[in-house]
């Protein structure tokens, strides 16, 4: 099939585009500025008024990973119009466009944000979503603006929502955590009790490319991950272990943690360490019988083999 990708130089999408290429599909790829990727077409920041119908010409299906995402550290007056701009709007825009020039399933990335910011329960898909940061509340209008495109013109929508991924390459907290570990610094996380789920790449590319091909895909919205929830411990005597190196973790008491991150205006980051918050992946697997492909111990390997 042909295949448009968006943000297909991203840490996602370039894997991905070489994972669908091998599989033998026909790939455009849509990029900010001229990078010399795979038949690139360069669109620029993505918007409601971006012309897409020379990229989608001959397209049989879009993913759509292009998005303004997650800031840690906002400083815009306004976050909400910027993430709906272009997570939104600018999603919508394609979907209309995807649908009119014959395109026939249309795959969102989303993000398990949109349930919510962690629970003591798994998330699912049949959940009322929750979401509460700018980030989050773009996605979720995207969401429902797609459902009802699909609705008018018949596109197949497949939405999928994401946890934290990780691999060869990830940047933002994922790298910071390695780049600790690797400097042998202590790590006050040793008397966390949570769960958390995590998604490698590879598993992610994996899931991508079932549901770019499978019937049963077309109108579902799935939530993926590795396998099985990780305490923040755990995960940090996991990846010592695929460096070699002792995990060096400190028991400081969760509320001693907490009250620290209030003092230093980290309240949100210590809790994204403390909390909770998990999926339950069965409605892929058993509707498309989607099992992932590697191990976490597997991904991690291969995320710390590169260098940071």
């Amino acid at each position: 099939m042909k295949i448009l990708v968006t943000g297909a130089t991203g840490f996602v999408g370039r894997a991905l585009c070489e994972k669908l290429s091998g599989a033998g599909h026909e790939i455009v790829s849509t990029v900010r500025r001229v990078s010399g990727f795979l038949n690139e077409h360069v669109i620029g920041d993505i918007a409601e008024t971006t012309d897409w119908q020379v990229a989608l010409m001959g397209c049989d299906i879009v993913v759509h990973l292009a998005a303004r995402v997650h800031v840690m550290d906002e400083v815009a007056q306004d976050p909400l119009a910027l993430y709906r701009a272009t997570n939104t709007d600018a999603t919508l825009n394609l979907a209309r466009q995807a649908a009119q020039a014959g395109v026939k399933r249309f795959v969102f990335i989303s993000s398990i944000k949109v349930n919510g910011e962690g629970d003591d329960a798994p998330y699912r898909e049949t959940d009322v979503p929750a979401p509460e940061d700018a980030y989050a509340i773009s996605k979720w209008e995207a969401e429902q603006g797609l459902q009802q495109i699909a609705q008018e013109t018949g596109l197949e929508v497949v939405i999928l929502r994401p946890p934290l991924v990780y691999g060869p390459g990830v940047k933002a907290n994922f790298l910071r955590l390695m780049q600790t570990m690797r400097k042998g610094w202590p790590l006050p996380l040793g008397a966390i009790r949570n769960r958390r789920s995590l998604l490698y790449l590879g598993n992610f590319i994996d899931a991508i490319r079932l549901c770019v091909v499978h019937p049963a895909a077309a109108g579902q919205t799935f939530l993926l991950d590795d396998g099985k929830p990780v305490s923040t411990p755990e995960l940090i005597r996991a990846v010592a272990h695929a460096m070699g190196r002792p995990a060096r973790l400190l028991a400081v008491p969760v509320l001693v943690l907490e009250t620290a991150g209030a003092l230093l205006g980290k309240r949100a980051a210590v809790a994204r360490l403390t909390g909770s918050l998990f999926v339950d992946s069965s409605a892929i697997r058993s509707r498309l019988g989607w099992t992932p492909p590697y191990s976490m111990e597997a991904g991690l390997a291969a995320t710390v083999a590169v260098p940071a």
